[in-house]
């Protein structure tokens, strides 16, 4: 929110929205007279973005579903728009950033979340999974260390070369700690890294979770906990005055 400066009366769009974590605060800073369109492929998705937006009584939101690729949205000119871990999943970047940049009204304003460096004492961890992973899992794009992915200069080529200006990145580093390696296995079950374990066999999974939390040892705390850091990279960029 701070890198994207939303404005009162700003009309925004978010690009797979998710639940929501974005769409809500955007809904919050533009006020009631902005308004917010939050698109995403996942019907469940969005029902829960709904009812989020419902329950806090946010009236100027609205939700549908919509392949991000080219998001369909009645009306065009947005202020901003916001995409939060989503374009590295896309199976064409380039062009999606193109078609949302279409979306911007002229000096409209872009902001783009994507992984930065990975913590490296969780290399080990990562490692157990990887003989079980299919190539779609260990593609540059999705894992985030090589390509246009792997830096700052890279993301913001990709923006540059889909016609926005003032290209710029922010970066933060968020702290997630966990009680013990049980708390790491609950919790990968809870996000994204679920799909790791799916692509384990099932009859294998407790020997991987053993080996795993072995790793975990070389990473736990003198109190117990497990501490895991992720730079997360905000590419940021506006819609250019003259381009189409």
């Amino acid at each position: 929110m701070e890198a994207l400066e939303p404005q009162l009366g700003d009309r925004a769009l978010d690009v797979g929205c998710g639940k929501g974590a974005v769409l809500l605060r955007l809904a919050e800073e533009v006020g009631p007279g902005g308004h917010v369109v939050g698109v995403d492929l996942a019907p469940r998705m969005v029902a829960l973005a709904r009812a989020a937006a419902a329950a806090q009584l946010l009236a100027n939101v609205e939700v549908h579903v919509s392949d991000a690729m080219a998001p369909v949205v009645e009306e065009a000119g947005f202020d901003l728009i916001a995409s939060s871990l989503v374009l590295f999943f896309l199976p064409d970047p380039a062009a999606a950033l193109t078609a949302w940049r279409r979306l911007l009204r002229p000096e409209g304003r872009l902001g783009v979340a994507t992984f930065g460096r990975n913590d490296h004492g969780w290399d080990a961890v990562d490692a157990v999974f990887t003989p079980y992973l299919p190539q779609r899992m260990l593609d540059a794009r999705t894992s985030g260390q090589r390509g246009r992915f792997g830096s700052d200069a890279g993301m913001e080529a990709l923006l540059s070369g889909a016609g926005f200006e003032d290209v710029r990145t922010v970066s933060a580093t968020v702290e997630a700690v966990l009680r013990d390696p049980d708390h790491w296995y609950e919790f990968s079950w809870s996000h994204g890294q679920r799909a790791m374990w799916e692509a384990v066999p099932e009859a294998l999974r407790e020997q991987v979770r053993r080996r795993a939390c072995s790793a975990l040892e070389d990473v736990r705390r003198p109190d117990g906990t497990i501490s895991f850091t992720q730079q997360v990279r905000y590419t940021l960029g506006s819609r250019p005055l003259s381009r189409d």
